[in-house]
């Protein structure tokens, strides 16, 4: 079922999409205005996307949600930081391996810690099926790398997905208030996912992708943002059904 979820979210990427819709007006050629409104739907779909304004559009929902969380943590806190991926290499520092989001991720979760007392933080992700270490062992030592004390970081290096990883914590901390850490346009997922297991959970969200730009700034950038925000869109859509079936 994994797999499968991850197979079918991805039809509905912009790339992907945009490339049905092209092969597909290639198999019906012949009716040129089928053909025609294919083309004029991915040509239509990648200018929307790759621009600052469509892009912002979609992320606006989701990140203006949760506000940057500044509030100080009593004494014996806990934050936690999902994971989102590393590519390894035996010259790269843990630091150096981690993602751009995992950076921005685990970088406010070490933020987070300096607002409160004794605190701990947790750190999740498996393998994802292509490296030798799991992704939760890479933060780990990436967080030991930028000063974290060793004693103070639990590990979930089973959690595939954000519901697993509300599970584990879940067995974890049972209800005792914590801090959760992900990108802003997954915090809503997040928060709903980790709530509707029950958990005492306060929003700290970052790797905020809106971006204050001419509105006609075509780029790939925005097209990766668009992608993250359709992710996210699809990724609650599932969640909502799920909670119905």
């Amino acid at each position: 079922m994994f797999l499968l979820k991850k197979i079918v979210s991805q039809l509905f990427m912009p790339v992907p999409l945009v490339i049905i819709f092209i092969v597909l007006s290639f198999v019906v050629i012949r009716n040129r205005k089928l053909a025609k409104s294919l083309l004029a739907m991915a040509g239509g779909i990648l200018i929307i996307l790759c621009s600052s304004m469509g892009s912002n559009t979609l992320l606006a929902p989701l990140e203006d949600k949760y506000p940057v969380n500044n509030e100080p943590i009593g004494k014996g806190c806990l934050v936690m930081v999902l994971g989102s991926g590393h590519d390894e290499a035996d010259n790269h520092t843990a630091v150096q391996q981690l993602s751009n989001t995992a950076l921005a991720r685990l970088s406010e979760g070490i933020r987070q810690l300096s607002l409160g007392e004794d605190c701990k933080l947790v750190v999740s992700g498996w393998s994802g099926g292509t490296n030798k270490r799991a992704h939760a062992d890479v933060m780990f030592d990436a967080a030991v790398e930028l000063g974290v004390n060793p004693n103070s970081i639990i590990k979930f290096p089973l959690a595939k997905d954000t519901i697993e990883e509300a599970q584990y914590m879940q067995w974890e901390v049972v209800d005792a208030p914590f801090r959760l850490v992900t990108s802003a346009s997954h915090m809503p997922r997040s928060m709903a996912i980790f709530e509707h297991a029950g958990l005492n959970v306060t929003a700290a969200p970052t790797d905020f992708a809106q971006r204050k730009t001419y509105w006609w700034y075509f780029d790939a950038k925005s097209l990766l943002s668009s992608q993250r925000a359709i992710h996210e869109y699809l990724g609650l859509l599932w969640f909502k059904l799920k909670r119905v079936i």
